[in-house]
């Protein structure tokens, strides 16, 4: 079992930056690969980025790409969703999930853990 918390979420202004942090817990949550998505009411859950257990493999939604960023630190069980240049389309709950897999599979069906997720707003 793996149990995943977000948090770092809040309101903040167009152009602004922001990081998520995502702690996991559980013997092989170091192992997994995790990926983080973003969900607006009613819609399904969209992927954004995931990083491979060791984390030196990344892989990105071709619409955030250059302006998200992915980190771990397994020694913190902590990984990391750094946004830049944000806009009022990237308000949203961001989730972290987490599993065994390919980086390289985006569909969220794939991820056998989840968070809770955490709130961000973009606005002026």
């Amino acid at each position: 079992q793996v149990q995943l918390v977000e948090s770092g979420g809040r309101l903040v202004q167009p152009g602004d930056s922001l990081r998520l942090s995502c702690v996991g817990s559980g013997t092989l949550f170091d192992q997994y690969r995790v990926g983080w998505f973003r969900q607006t009411p009613g819609e399904e859950p969209v992927f954004l980025g995931s990083i491979g257990g060791n984390g030196y493999l990344t892989h990105y939604a071709d619409s955030v790409e250059g302006r998200f960023t992915i980190s771990r630190n397994n020694g913190k069980n902590t990984v990391s969703l750094r946004m830049k240049s944000l806009k009022p389309e990237d308000t949203a709950v961001y989730l972290c999930a987490a599993g065994p897999g390919s980086i390289f599979d985006d569909s969220s069906s794939e991820y056998e853990y989840w968070g809770q997720g955490t709130q961000v707003t973009v606005s002026s």
